[in-house]
């Protein structure tokens, strides 16, 4: 009776300590449950890294080596072009296989195809085949469209409230790509007898590395992602305003449109300047060495702000930091017009990075708190295809028009575009607001 009376005593107590002390369950749910995977986004990152290289380097000499092949000057930019369309026009069959597949074999399919391309621009600069270097730039730019989906798997790979930080930290992988891509292809100019030919075969190197390393993926990205709502029926009139919502296309929503918009403006001023810069500068008697500091510049201001841009869309939000990328756009706009030496250019590219960097990860995240679910794929494919295919069509433009109306007016071109995202964004900044606090839904 005496150890009775002494368990009856003590569970009063506990009870009362159980009442004083409630459980914090969001903490023990974060516990179970991290923010994001950390392994994931390392694999990503490094992957970024590889897969942009090959995008660098096609920057860097694919108008030099096309200006050497090409019948004419105006189709110098032309093999630079079809790697933006190859890319472009996988952006949809990527997303299919993905969905199919899981992201790790199309992403493990994607890098073998551009070993393969690489191969064969190597074969074709060394056999002066312009129509070769051409179609292996096409299936080089295929892969392309599984490189830009790395972040989509970053997304993926966080909660909701980390995945802005987590496309950052991924994004910051592209620094390293567009260093490496440049220099291969200087250091590797002379390396067999035709020009810049060794460079494509350090590429097909670096590009079976890549295929390794997407092959440690890991395909967990339901782990974070919101499940899917039950089927219901589609709501007649009068059915509550929750369910008329859902069934309402997420086409129409404010989020999708502008993430589309900005993504895509981004991307095609970004890459007709950046195209037309190394034939520019070259017509203007830069050495390549000053042209590829400029490019690295660029590239690395393209990804480098991503280590902080992720906590500056959480202190800005998402519309002001897409107008912060129009202002930063705008200025090297400015500057490449307006001022003409060494200095000038590097601060334009460097500008030119910066804004798009802004516009791009603003556009992505708005992207990736629409697109959640099964239906993720499907968003995900008509954003890529519209955002690389006004960057094909920029790219396809840039050599031409660079001959035919000379450079003031290819950047002076892109302002009305610019203003174009600034009204949208200012127009429907309460709306991106809510977008933004608003968790992902399926």
């Amino acid at each position: 009776m005496a150890g009775v009376a002494g368990v009856a005593s003590v569970t009063p107590d506990l009870a009362g300590r159980r009442a004083r002390t409630p459980i914090d369950w969001r903490r023990m749910q974060n516990r179970a449950t991290p923010p994001a995977d950390v392994f994931n986004l390392g694999v990503l990152g490094v992957a970024q890294a590889l897969g942009l290289s090959a995008m660098s380097m096609m920057v860097f000499i694919g108008g030099l080596v096309g200006r050497e092949l090409a019948p004419r000057p105006a189709l110098a930019t032309l093999p630079l072009a079809l790697v933006i369309i190859g890319l472009a026009a996988n952006t949809v069959p990527a997303a299919l296989l993905a969905r199919r597949l899981g992201r790790r074999r199309a992403f493990v399919i994607g890098a073998l195809l551009a070993t393969a391309a690489a191969l064969v621009l190597a074969l074709a600069v060394s056999s002066v085949s312009f129509a070769l270097f051409c179609g292996a730039a096409v299936v080089l730019g295929m892969n392309g469209a599984f490189v830009q989906q790395y972040r989509f798997a970053a997304a993926e790979s966080a909660t909701p409230e980390y995945a802005g930080r987590a496309v950052a930290y991924v994004l910051v992988g592209g620094m390293v790509g567009g260093v490496l891509g440049p220099e291969v292809a200087r250091r590797s100019r002379h390396l067999l007898e035709a020009e810049y030919a060794g460079g494509f075969l350090v590429l097909a190197a670096l590009l079976t590395l890549l295929a390794l390393v997407v092959s440690r993926l890991r395909d967990n990205g339901a782990r974070f992602a919101t499940p899917p709502r039950p089927p219901h029926r589609t709501p007649v009139a009068g059915a509550p305003p929750e369910l008329r919502s859902a069934a309402a296309s997420r086409l129409s929503a404010p989020g999708f449109g502008v993430a589309v918009l900005a993504a895509a403006v981004a991307y095609a001023v970004m890459s007709s300047i950046m195209t037309a810069t190394p034939l520019h500068l070259s017509a203007a008697g830069l050495p390549l060495d000053r042209t590829a500091i400029i490019i690295q510049s660029h590239v690395i201001a393209m990804y480098l702000p991503s280590l902080a841009s992720g906590y500056i869309m959480d202190r800005l939000g998402v519309a002001r930091v897409l107008l912060v990328g129009v202002v930063g756009m705008t200025a090297a706009i400015v500057v490449g017009v307006y001022a003409a030496s060494f200095l000038a250019s590097w601060a334009a590219l460097v500008l030119l990075g910066l804004g798009w960097n802004m516009l791009f990860l603003g556009g992505t995240v708005l992207l990736a708190r629409r697109a959640a679910g099964a239906e993720r794929f499907r968003l995900q494919a008509i954003n890529d295809f519209g955002v690389f295919g006004a960057q094909a069509l920029a790219s396809l433009s840039a050599g031409t028009a660079l001959v035919l109306v000379g450079w003031d007016a290819l950047n002076l071109a892109a302002l009305p575009l610019l203003a174009w995202v600034a009204i949208t964004v200012l127009v429907r900044r309460t709306a991106l607001s809510g977008t933004a606090q608003r968790p992902a839904v399926a």
